[in-house]
């Protein structure tokens, strides 16, 4: 049996182009991936638990995380720090476990930087008018935020370079299978596995 490192997959693109319910219906079919638990500052809600919906801790604690590298990617938004947790992820990984991050196009770049390793996939809208009517479809989005969403998502996909792979969102089960094929892939590089297989004529000639 190799024993085989877990790999960190970040799903990443701009916002209305459907990250969650790609995320969700890929864990509805592969049981085997971890979803990376974010941190936050924020309190406790009713019905949540630490360690499953947030690791929960205290802004003191949190930037000195941030002084000390110990966060893959984070964000402050109205108020609150919200980030990954870089021990969490290696911890998860070294257990042979893969772990999945579905995260904005800001986040997915400073992960590229804190850990390089990670896949990354960029998940595309078929169309900026296709884009345009999911995100006015949420139905809680001004005209203007609607048109700035847009011009945010124009700089993003420009941004496309910085990814391994690029995934069309046209239909989601089509969109979760190319997912799938990716991670299936990744555990079949020759570089991946000519490591693991090193390990082994190493013990055997030992």
């Amino acid at each position: 049996m190799i024993d085989e490192k877990g790999i960190l997959f970040i799903l990443s693109g701009p916002s209305g182009v459907g990250k969650g319910t790609v995320r969700k219906a890929l864990f509805e079919r592969d049981t085997e991936l971890k979803y990376s638990i974010s941190m936050t500052t924020r309190p406790q809600r009713n019905g949540e638990n630490e360690g499953i919906d947030y690791f929960y801790r205290s802004k003191q604690v949190f930037e000195e995380m941030i002084e000390n590298n110990k966060l893959l990617e984070y964000a402050e938004y109205v108020g609150n720090y919200y980030g990954t947790p870089r021990d969490y992820v290696e911890e998860t990984l070294n257990s042979g476990k893969d772990v999945f991050l579905e995260i904005e196009v800001q986040g997915a770049l400073q992960v590229k930087e804190n850990f390089p390793e990670g896949v990354f996939i960029f998940l595309f809208p078929p169309s900026l008018e296709e884009l345009k009517n999911r995100i006015i479809s949420r139905g809680t989005e001004t005209e203007d935020l609607v048109t700035n969403r847009l011009l945010a998502a124009r700089e993003e996909i420009e941004m496309m370079d910085a990814y391994d792979y690029v995934v069309v969102n046209d239909k989601i089960e089509t969109a979760v299978s190319k997912v799938q094929s990716i991670v299936r892939s990744e555990h079949l590089r020759r570089e991946r596995v000519a490591k693991q297989y090193k390990k082994i004529l190493e013990a055997d000639l030992g």
